[in-house]
């Protein structure tokens, strides 16, 4: 490259991205707290929070879910990361109050199955 020159950077999508995952994640691997499911519900604490001054990630993830929840694979799928990388920024983001999540209702115990049996039969009967 000749003295003056500007360098010009070309990039392809198809070669995915540029930082690497555990670069983005500072080489953590997971959560610290082990509640994010694939259809928890995340939305931002404060709509106008300012993402001037976060990483490009976190960033992102404030500004999708400003408008509305969106479930953890949706985030996953509309910044194209591993879930696992968007687990450990929401859990960063959730520690900074930066935003909400709503964890899928788990229910108590599984339904009896001989009880689903005969509410089946009783429907065939009427």
């Amino acid at each position: 490259m000749t003295a003056g020159a500007e360098e010009v950077w070309f990039f392809d999508k198809e070669a995915g991205h540029l930082v690497r995952p555990y670069a983005i994640t500072n080489g953590r691997t997971g959560p610290v707290r082990d509640g994010f499911a694939l259809i928890t519900l995340v939305v931002t604490a404060d709509p106008r929070t300012d993402t001037t001054r976060l990483p490009p990630e976190p960033a992102a993830i404030i500004d999708l879910c400003r408008e509305r929840p969106l479930a953890v694979a949706e985030i996953a799928a509309g910044l194209d990361l591993p879930v696992s990388v968007v687990k450990v920024l929401l859990d960063d983001l959730s520690q900074a109050r930066l935003i909400l999540t709503r964890s899928p209702v788990q229910l108590a115990e599984a339904p009896d199955v001989a009880l689903i049996q005969a509410v089946i039969e009783g429907v065939r009967r009427l």
